[in-house]
């Protein structure tokens, strides 16, 4: 009877798993390139569009430190594009809720760009928000999950309430740091 109970023990352990931890910041660490697909209804001629990313995640002190780097195809001729370089670097300290990070710099969203991260089980994101003249808003959120084939990334940027891009994409780890 005890092996039974055994055995039943492990099946239940096996087929209920336990919902799963927050990764470590460590688990983000490397550099990673891959393509996105962004989408727009603002847009006629330029409403999908490819893109290419390179993104860096490494230590920097407490915190951490994300730069990327997107080539966007998104203006000029959509048969033959301009291809616009757009890179960005954000350093993230610990806030007072666990698990949470301010971007340095970020100390009054009334003063400019306001920025944050923070982890959810296997998912990464970083919101960066603009508020500009007479209240108007802008938020970017930069979702990068890892799965066992690298990272998968969603992007949504909402102006004033209104979602007017979207990509996704995926990327693979290409170095370590």
């Amino acid at each position: 009877m005890r092996r039974f109970w055994l055995i039943l023990a492990c099946v239940i352990g096996v087929a209920v798993p336990a919902a799963a931890a927050d990764l470590n910041i460590s688990a983000f660490y490397g550099r990673w390139q891959g393509n996105a697909i962004s989408e727009t209804d603002k847009s006629i001629t330029f409403a999908v569009t490819a893109r290419d990313m390179d993104v860096l995640i490494q230590p920097a002190g407490n915190g951490f430190r994300v730069s990327w780097t997107t080539i966007r195809r998104q203006k000029g001729d959509p048969r033959n594009p301009t291809l616009e370089k757009r890179a960005a670097e954000l350093v993230f300290r610990p806030a007072a809720q666990p698990g949470i990070w301010r971007a340095e710099g970020s100390a009054d969203p009334m003063q400019g760009q306001f920025a944050w991260a923070g982890i959810q089980g296997r998912t990464l994101t970083v919101n960066v928000m603009v508020i500009g003249a007479g209240g108007s808003y802008e938020l970017q959120s930069f979702a990068r999950r890892l799965t066992d084939m690298g990272m998968e990334l969603e992007f949504d940027r909402i102006v004033d309430g209104d979602k007017v891009r979207t990509a996704k994409g995926r990327l693979v780890k290409v170095a370590n740091n």
